[in-house]
């Protein structure tokens, strides 16, 4: 690109309105040129007709829409707008990729520990994917059965960001940060019988993990660990 069409390009973003009122929903237009992606929408506890609003907005600017927490309702309104938008029913993700995000330099390994934990893996996966990462799914490797993880170690070993998901004891993360040089990162899910309360038990097991290069994001929440692999990713 030559100076004057970098200029060019850069003075339309700028003087482009940072952010479009709706009334109900304040748009950040500017995300992407601070933060190198678009602003994600939280689905849950909005209408459908505020949810397909936004994306409309969002898509009408050029960027990449990501609707996390979505229901198949909101999806359909979306749809109605924005006609070429997709939706992953386990991730619960609306999203339409526009090609505005450079690609990683390597590749996000999810690892989930059970089948139940799928969900909260999926929403790992897709929201990474949708930030223009290779990901590589590594499900059902739970400690029960360790040697269904260990028969993995190499695709362990050659990502660059791990994603490990986990309910009940939320024992997982601390054998994968034993295992590799690179970082991991840790999500806790509400899966479990009474004791887990609600994923608390795996949430204080991994942040008491004695593993190093553990680090760990709320309950429930891949949309956060893929933010964070995907920023780690794109050093």
């Amino acid at each position: 690109m030559t100076v004057d069409a970098a200029h060019a390009q850069l003075a339309e973003i700028l003087h482009a309105q940072p952010s479009e009122d709706l009334g109900f929903a304040q748009i950040d237009h500017h995300r992407t040129a601070r933060k190198g992606f678009p602003e994600v929408v939280f689905g849950q506890g909005k209408t459908t007709a505020q949810t397909a609003a936004i994306a409309e907005r969002i898509v009408a600017r050029g960027h990449t829409l990501l609707v996390t927490r979505a229901t198949r309702e909101q999806f359909e309104a979306v749809r109605a707008a924005v006609p070429d938008a997709a939706y992953h029913e386990a991730a619960r993700i609306i999203e339409r990729r526009a090609g505005e995000v450079p690609a990683g330099t390597g590749t996000i390994l999810i690892a989930a520990a059970g089948t139940s934990d799928l969900p909260v893996a999926e929403e790992a996966a897709i929201t990474a994917e949708v930030m223009n990462n290779a990901v590589d799914r590594l499900f059902d490797v739970g400690v029960a059965g360790l040697h269904r993880l260990l028969r993995a170690r190499e695709r362990l070993e050659s990502a660059r960001v791990i994603i490990v998901v986990a309910g009940m004891e939320g024992a997982l993360p601390s054998v994968v940060g034993g295992l590799v040089r690179g970082p991991v990162i840790a999500v806790p899910t509400s899966v479990g019988y009474g004791a887990s309360f609600g994923g608390i038990a795996a949430l204080l097991g991994m942040l008491n993990s004695c593993a190093p290069g553990v680090a760990v994001v709320n309950i429930d929440n891949g949309f956060g660990a893929a933010c964070i692999a995907s920023q780690i990713n794109h050093l």
